[in-house]
Order: C-alpha cells, then sequence, then structure tokens
C-alpha cells in the first residue's frame, strides 16, 4: 500500500474522531474554539522560536488545517515526526 494513502486514512480517521468529540461536547463552539486556537497557537510558536530547539514546522495548508482541526496533539504528532 503507498504510505500517501496510509497517511489519507489515518488523518481523515483523526478528524472524524475529533468532530465526532466535538459534537457530543455540551458546549461544541467553545469546545472547538479553544481547541483550534490552542493548536494554531502551539504551531505559530513553533513557527516562529522553533530554530533554537530544531524543531521548526513551516506554515502549510497541511499543517494550519490539521492544528485548526485537531489541535494541539496535532502539532505534537508533527514534531514527533520532524524528530524521528
Amino acid at each position: 500500500m503507498d504510505t500517501d494513502i496510509i497517511f489519507a486514512a489515518v488523518c481523515a480517521a483523526a478528524v472524524l474522531i475529533m468532530v465526532l468529540y466535538y459534537i457530543r461536547r455540551e458546549r461544541r463552539l467553545r469546545a472547538f474554539l479553544f481547541g483550534s486556537l490552542t493548536g494554531l497557537a502551539a504551531l505559530f510558536i513553533l513557527n516562529r522560536y522553533g530554530e533554537s530547539f530544531n524543531t521548526w514546522l513551516p506554515l502549510n495548508a497541511m499543517s494550519v488545517c490539521g492544528s485548526t482541526v485537531l489541535g494541539v496533539p496535532f502539532v505534537i504528532f508533527l514534531v514527533i515526526l520532524k524528530i524521528v
């Protein structure tokens, strides 16, 4: 199997899990906004100051959309992938 297909399937599953999580929350909008803002903040901080820690992450469509939907765990996952 092609790795791009596996990666896309894992990302789709993660997005589905997060959408289900946000739907089941009592305050859906607040939970989504908090997760999105913290994820984007973590991504922008690593983009701005990551060079000093050798964990610089580029701002592209995938990283911004992923950190918006999935939050800080996505940014941590990107850092782990960058290190390995």
